[in-house]
């Protein structure tokens, strides 16, 4: 771990749960929502959000939904129940595994992110539709380190209602889950989407969680060059290839490009209209 110093900048768990939870209860209030629907992976990015959307709404405000594939994990799936027993919240379990067989026939068993895109979107299918069914939002669950690093499905993971962790690095995810009193197995483990056995995000990636989000900060936070970052103890080729994914995942967090026309703006729904 980095020494303490290099992470004074992270946002306190305290400040982040009480702004989060704000933002939760006035999001949906405006809504009009009965609540919200969350995927729960087992993993501590949804069991955080679903905690901090406890404390907005309440336990009988938020339904957590396990959404398995016959090859996930089965411990996946138990830590997910486990979290949603400890949040006190109903849940429920869809397998995806039809769904997402229908078409999986005709993609090659070695095409594993065409495949694991695919399940992310079958998800993403269910939770809509539950929450057509309940009238309510789909909470999302990634945090600003995956968005940064483009480590998300679009239409898929990256598809939600409203996110309380879209702004919080995933150090600052993990600082509070632990605030959030949420079960030590959870935090500890090795993060991952469970698309296929073994599946680890840091292996993926190439590169620790702690090192993305330092190296995230300096380039994003600070504007700092790559020089400047390398000399803070970072080697050139890490700080270049987060650059690199940085600029060439941008496309799934910048706006969608639309031609557009002048005299046709859209309605100020904010500004009262």
């Amino acid at each position: 771990m980095s020494a303490a110093a290099d992470w004074d900048w992270l946002i306190p768990a305290a400040h982040a749960e009480r702004e989060t939870v704000a933002f939760l209860r006035a999001t949906v209030a405006a809504s009009g929502a009965q609540g919200v629907v969350v995927g729960l992976s087992g993993g501590i990015d949804s069991a955080v959000s679903a905690a901090l959307a406890v404390r907005a709404l309440g336990a009988g405000a938020v339904l957590g939904v396990c959404l398995p594939y016959r090859t996930s994990s089965p411990d996946s799936l138990h830590d997910a129940v486990a979290v949603a027993a400890g949040l006190g919240i109903r849940c429920e379990r869809h397998d995806i595994s039809d769904l997402a067989d229908a078409y999986l026939r005709d993609v090659p068993p070695e095409a594993g992110l065409r495949r694991g895109n695919v399940m992310a979107r079958c998800r993403m299918i269910v939770l809509y539709d539950l929450s057509a069914r309940d009238r309510t939002l789909v909470l999302g669950t990634g945090n600003r380190t995956e968005t940064l690093l483009g480590y998300a499905t679009l239409h898929g993971d990256a598809a939600f209602g409203l996110n309380p962790l879209g702004d919080l690095y995933k150090a600052e995810v993990r600082a509070l889950a632990r605030a959030l009193a949420l079960p030590a197995r959870v935090i500890d483990k090795a993060p991952s989407a469970d698309l296929w056995a073994g599946q680890t995000d840091e292996d993926e990636l190439g590169f620790t969680y702690e090192q993305a989000d330092l190296i995230l900060h300096h380039l994003v936070d600070e504007g700092l060059d790559d020089g400047r970052i390398a000399a803070l103890g970072f080697t050139p080729d890490l700080v270049a290839r987060i650059r690199a994914r940085v600029r060439a995942q941008a496309f799934k967090w910048l706006p969608v490009p639309s031609a557009t026309f002048p005299g046709r703006p859209l309605p100020d729904i904010a500004g009262g209209f």
